[in-house]
């Protein structure tokens, strides 16, 4: 009887835990098909190259409406990567410094900085950005403070719990023997780091690299509070810049029509741009498990 109820319990947490699992795709499923669904349509009156390399952004306008993005995929490259180039060599510097250096009450210090950060809302960032990061942009490399850079400040400080979480995990997780090794013939503690445990480690920070530019690419209201959101080609770093997500949440509110279309297209956008670099991660993750067998 003993066994029988077990069996039956097992067989209950595997239905629940598979109802779970199918709950997650087919919400994934039901988004795509939504947001293809809502956006596709535009190109029945707009094409494809149009919408993608014009730079002319007016949907509003009757007479001649303009339906370019280009301007809005440029700022969001440029502030996510500007972003990464920040963020990456700390978040990957603090990683290390926690799981091979950092001890006692330093350690538990960083790590409650690192949880506070995660949990501090975007709104919040966006006003450290204006009182604080924008003020000192503009004083010190002038312009109205408000462009690429100070958007990209915030987008660094913002991502790193992200990459600091994820690659100190991984780092954690290379097996000890390695670094044994590596000091047993002779090698620094610094050389071990470096040339053993984080080339070991490397699938496990890209992946906190990837997910700090899907956080990077998909937020908004603090980009939005620094970046000066104008509808134009940026030119530099104290260019204002509007990015793809600040471009739909700024025009949401009163588009109709083809403009509320365009909107759903920059969403697809957006979704086919994560779903594509995700795809190229999975692809290096599975080349170097097969390198390594």
């Amino acid at each position: 009887m003993k066994l029988k109820t077990r069996q039956r319990v097992e067989w209950g947490i595997e239905k629940i835990l598979l109802f779970c699992a199918s709950v997650s795709v087919l919400a994934v499923i039901f988004i795509t098909v939504f947001i293809f669904q809502r956006g596709l349509p535009l190109f029945r009156n707009v094409s494809l190259w149009e919408f993608l390399f014009s730079t002319y952004w007016l949907p509003s306008d009757e007479t001649n409406p303009g339906f370019g993005i280009l301007s809005f995929i440029v700022g969001s490259f440029y502030v996510t990567f500007l972003a990464l180039a920040i963020g990456v060599p700390i978040g990957l510097s603090c990683a290390i410094f926690l799981a091979e250096i950092a001890q006692g009450r330093v350690s538990k210090l960083l790590r409650s900085v690192v949880e506070l950060l995660a949990g501090i809302p975007s709104v919040i960032y966006g006003f450290f950005g204006i009182v604080i990061i924008s003020r000192f942009v503009r004083e010190v490399f002038g312009g109205t403070g408000y462009c690429v850079l100070s958007a990209s400040i915030v987008l660094a400080i913002m991502i790193l719990p992200t990459i600091i979480n994820i690659s100190e995990v991984s780092i954690r997780a290379v097996p000890r023997d390695f670094k044994e090794g590596s000091l047993a013939l002779g090698a620094t503690h610094w050389q071990t780091i470096a040339k053993v445990i984080v080339p070991a480690a490397r699938s496990g920070i890209i992946a906190s690299i990837v997910l700090g530019i899907g956080r990077a690419v998909g937020e908004t209201m603090a980009v939005l509070m620094v970046a000066g959101n104008a509808p134009i080609m940026p030119k530099g770093l104290l260019s204002m810049v509007r990015t793809l997500t600040m471009n739909i949440v700024t025009d949401m509110g009163y588009a109709s029509g083809d403009h509320m279309t365009a909107l759903f297209t920059t969403g697809i956008v957006l979704f086919v741009f994560i779903m594509a670099l995700n795809g190229i991660v999975n692809a290096l993750s599975k080349k170097q498990i097969k390198g390594e067998g």
